[in-house]
């Protein structure tokens, strides 16, 4: 074994692959003598996934090369819900004609396809944006992924918690926002092992960069560095040139496609060096159709994939209903930190009341004395429950009460509609610093109600509510993620009176929607309706609130109450 050579990289590609074969491309890149290169190497590759096991032995020219092989009856890298995130333990040892052991590198490696199914705009006839993971479209639920730490020196010590609770959240997606940093190994491996696919901002948002040669030389080396780092993450689903640049300059009046970063730099670099996975130039993407438009109802009516923002003010919105997209990657909502948390986060005399308080407003993320963020909350409680506590701890529940019930119904309304709708990822995680923001854990790791919320909506398989379609009631929907139908009996009760509502045997479909019936509710209803369902898994529940706006908090909390303590059970 000969440590002063070895290989420069290993690229592995997955050209096609099914439960019966995988056909693998691996490209390497080696530091040897030119007697070697000239007198040919034999490589052997081979790797494991538990009973699963491959050899492939090859006489090979040059330093560089590409080696192609199949391995049979593979075990398949899935996202979660779909299946086992399976990866295979590799050797790739190189030999000369003689027989000598020149060197070798182990590498962990998944096997699997990815297609990202979309079109560039939404007409009359549709529109598609969905990932394709083995031939199989993926439901993707999931947050955004933003900095660890204001610090990003301290960004390791929190990625243990906080990836932790993407997989406590059943989050099968996140998304690495463009005002992100790029993520080290560490962080993609927990991917790789857990089924989360990611998706890839390269690091520019929210502004016009530089068209110049001295910036595409400098985002050139920038992107094929990080490129040749993370392709070979079986996690990686897709990558996006920028995060909002294109809604800018459309929002604007200009033209994105004069963008030369994102329509020619980083599709030349991802061509030459990661062709396989998935390229948009900038999320949400303005193409070229949607251009032609020049509406300013165009997200509304032709994005296929969108960042649902609206005003924030009542979670149902029409803002929030009317949009076509088939792929909402940003949508949240502001909630408040707990009062344990803000007792960390300001002096005790900047405590109470949050008006004009410059410490609250400091800790919206606002530095120029706009209490715009703070109010955002105050606006959001009184359209949900009609007037605004007059104390902290009242305040920060209703603040948190509404960031779940609107959390939820964002990821409910996607999940409900999978025969259009590819996935939803929400905003955000965790807090890089102390703030009161639209995070559902904060920089203390203490968990909003949003969290709980979240996790319930974000299971394999959940039961839930529709929208009041007509007096007949609302419809109760199954959201099947996986590949394997689910039987169970579901009963549906009203939280206050305990009155049963509906209750019936169902089987729903794989990979779909079914339908099971309606609720009995006149328009003028108010309350919350609580789904329970047992299948052979065990027992699980969801909670729908039904009506208009204003709520009495008193009985939320009560209803609360309930929920709180059926998730002990």
């Amino acid at each position: 074994y000969r440590p002063k050579y070895g290989f420069n990289y290993l690229y592995w590609v997955t050209h096609q692959a099914d439960e019966s074969n995988a056909q693998i491309r691996l490209y390497y890149d080696s530091k040897v003598p030119l007697d070697f290169v000239l007198s040919n190497m034999r490589m052997v590759v081979e790797g494991a996934c538990g009973e699963s096991k491959f050899r492939h032995e090859c006489v090979v020219a040059g330093r560089s090369n590409m080696i192609m092989f199949n391995i049979p009856t593979p075990k398949l890298w899935w996202p979660r819900n779909y299946g086992e995130a399976n990866l295979y333990d590799i050797t790739v040892t190189a030999y000369s004609t003689d027989g000598e052991k020149l060197f070798y590198e182990k590498i962990r490696r998944g096997i699997r396809t990815v297609k990202l199914d979309r079109t560039d705009i939404i007409t009359e006839k549709g529109g598609r944006f969905r990932f394709i993971i083995n031939g199989v479209p993926v439901m993707a639920v999931g947050s955004n992924w933003v900095p660890m730490d204001a610090f990003h020196s301290r960004d390791k010590e929190r990625y243990k918690k906080a990836l932790e609770m993407a997989v406590d959240l059943n989050c099968n997606i996140l998304r690495c926002w463009g005002s992100n940093v790029y993520e080290d190994h560490e962080f993609f491996d927990f991917c790789d092992e857990n089924g989360i696919m990611v998706w890839q901002d390269f690091a520019m948002a929210c502004h016009f960069y530089p068209q110049t040669r001295v910036f595409y030389d400098m985002i050139t080396a920038e992107a094929e560095s990080i490129v040749k780092k993370l392709r070979d993450h079986a996690s990686l689903v897709a990558w996006s040139g920028d995060n909002e640049v294109d809604q800018a300059v459309f929002g604007l009046g200009g033209d994105p496609s004069m963008n030369r970063i994102t329509r020619e730099i980083l599709p030349s670099v991802l061509e030459r060096l990661d062709p396989m996975t998935a390229y948009l130039p900038s999320s949400a993407y303005v193409s070229d159709e949607i251009y032609k438009l020049r509406s300013a109802d165009a997200e509304n009516t032709a994005f296929p994939e969108l960042h649902l923002w609206g005003v924030r003010d009542y979670h149902k919105n029409p803002c929030y209903l009317t949009p076509r997209a088939c792929f909402i990657s940003e949508t949240g909502y502001h909630g408040c930190m707990s009062v344990e948390s803000l007792k960390r986060a300001v002096d005790d005399e900047f405590l109470w009341p949050y008006k004009d308080n410059r410490q609250w407003i400091l800790h919206s993320s606002d530095q120029k004395g706009n209490p715009a963020r703070v109010m955002l909350m105050e606006t959001q409680i009184r359209n949900m429950f009609g007037t605004v506590p007059d104390n902290i701890e009242d305040f920060s529940e209703a603040s948190q009460i509404c960031q779940a019930e609107a959390d939820k119904f964002f990821i409910e309304r996607v999940r409900s509609r999978m025969d259009r709708m590819g996935g939803v990822i929400w905003w955000n995680l965790i807090d890089g610093w102390p703030q009161i923001s639209d995070a559902v854990v904060d920089y203390f790791y203490d968990k909003k109600l949003a969290y709980y919320f979240i996790k319930r909506s974000s299971r394999q398989f959940i039961v839930m509510m529709g929208e009041n379609e007509s007096a007949g009631g609302y419809p109760i929907i199954c959201a099947n993620s996986s590949r394997k139908p689910v039987s169970g009996k579901l009963t549906v009760t009203d939280a206050e009176t305990d009155r049963v509502m509906f209750e019936g045997d169902f089987t729903a479909e794989p990979n779909g929607n079914t339908r099971l019936g309606r609720t009995p509710v006149p328009y003028s209803g108010k309350g919350m309706m609580i789904l329970r369902w047992e299948t052979g898994e065990g027992t699980f529940f969801n909670s729908y609130l039904y009506g208009t706006p204003g709520f009495d908090l008193s009985l939320y909390k009560k209803w609360l109450s309930k929920l709180e303590a059926m998730e002990k059970q």
